[in-house]
């Protein structure tokens, strides 16, 4: 070998072949589908995720933080002492009044625990002691692209791997015919867009990418062999393209090249494996009618939650689910009353199906947004009408299931950021 074709091989000199190390082994990784880590060291009770992200900041304040100093300062200015110096979005910087609003909603304690919950989440309250609720959830960003990049992938700015895609990495894949990364989004969503790249795999070989489902005919766009295209000239054509990909590889040594064979290779299992996992054909009206109406109707969030307990039987590792318009400048009690509509029964029914069919053991459940909303209104203030701007210093979650210890909340008591 020449020195020109040296340096090349070598990643543009030998002092770089440590730094491509870690690119051999991911391609090698790509190639088999295991995750970098092996197997832990010890027995993980979470086996698989399925995370509800609720897009745009749903409102604590109407769900599951009550506040009764709240309800006796409605109308009040929000005291100076309280609010600090505390940032603001351009919206809130406007306002010359900050007046407190009280919930329209009433709570009540349920379950065991005496959990607080809304009345706009019945079907969530009825399944308080299967949860653990985190009100203690705080964030840097204050704005809806930032904070929802933040939480997918730990950083404000684009361009890192998300959560999902770093699972996939490090424990691969517990079923090799499905990917393990697999992302589904509203279609009765809508509001703020979402961006692919909350589920891409930023500077990781783009096998650990998430594989976005959708609701109709055709779940996994171009899975389907073209018209007049058949299955095994198809098989044929991806024979002879892995063949190419190889050759190529020898000469490069680019993991890239080996996650593309992975993905022609999960693709042509993918075409017998979807329609089995996506297929409600099967499921009985019972269970239709605990995830609700919509449940029937493809790509809704109910829909998607009944898909995601059928992709938990299936052993996909990380199911993510996106419902959107959760964010309530204005008309905020009319508004949030129609989301809870759309999700409180499917997700409540998702971890009541989990539990009875012993998966809730070892499945994690994630529900919760960006960030949460302000205590006063963003704007003019009526008896029944007002808004809540972002609030990122205090936000609620919940989680369930796969050893996280229920019967639990986790509370603030900082009066800056709670009241």
């Amino acid at each position: 070998m020449d020195r020109r074709n040296f340096l090349r091989h070598s990643l543009l000199g030998a002092g770089a072949l440590a730094t491509g190390m870690p690119n051999l082994a991911m391609a090698q990784q790509a190639k088999d589908l295991s995750g970098l880590l092996g197997s832990p060291h010890i027995q993980a009770k979470a086996k698989r995720v399925i995370y509800l992200f609720q897009s745009g900041g749903p409102s604590q304040l109407e769900t599951f933080d009550y506040k009764p100093t709240l309800d006796k300062r409605h109308g009040q200015e929000l005291p100076a002492e309280v609010r600090g110096e505390q940032v603001l979005t351009g919206m809130s910087a406007q306002q010359s009044s900050f007046p407190l609003a009280r919930s329209v909603y009433d709570f009540k304690q349920y379950g065991e625990s005496g959990a607080w919950v809304s009345e706009l989440l019945p079907h969530t309250a009825k399944i308080v002691d299967d949860l653990c609720i985190v009100r203690s959830m705080h964030t840097d960003a204050i704005n809806h692209d930032p904070a929802i990049t933040f939480l997918q992938t730990g950083f404000p700015i684009a361009g890192r791997p998300s959560i999902g895609a770093w699972v996939n990495y490090a424990l691969g894949s517990d079923n090799p015919n499905l990917p393990p990364f697999i992302v589904m989004v509203s279609s009765n969503g809508g509001g703020q867009p979402l961006y692919a790249r909350l589920w891409g795999n930023g500077f990781l070989p783009s096998i650990h990418q998430g594989v976005q489902f959708r609701g109709g005919a055709e779940p996994v766009l171009y899975l389907n062999n073209p018209q007049g295209v058949s299955t095994a000239s198809r098989r044929e054509l991806f024979k002879h393209f892995k063949n190419l990909q190889d050759l190529q590889y020898q000469q490069w040594q680019d993991q890239e090249i080996q996650s593309r064979v992975a993905q022609y290779d999960m693709a042509e299992r993918m075409q017998a494996s979807i329609p089995d996992a996506t297929d409600m054909s099967d499921e009985p009206d019972w269970v239709f009618d605990m995830y609700g109406p919509d449940s029937r109707i493809p790509g809704t969030y109910a829909a998607n939650c009944l898909l995601a307990r059928r992709l938990a039987e299936r052993n996909v590792k990380f199911t993510q689910l996106y419902h959107q318009r959760w964010d309530q400048h204005d008309s905020l009690p009319e508004g949030i009353k129609k989301q809870c509509k759309n999700t409180d029964q499917a997700s409540a029914a998702l971890v009541q199906d989990l539990k009875q069919r012993g998966l809730l053991d070892d499945t994690l459940v994630v529900w919760g947004g960006e960030f949460g909303r302000t205590n006063y209104s963003q704007g003019k203030l009526t008896e029944k009408g007002y808004g809540r701007d972002h609030h990122p210093y205090c936000f609620t979650m919940w989680m369930a299931g796969a050893g996280v210890k229920p019967v639990f909340t986790v509370k603030l008591m900082n009066l800056a950021t709670t009241s």
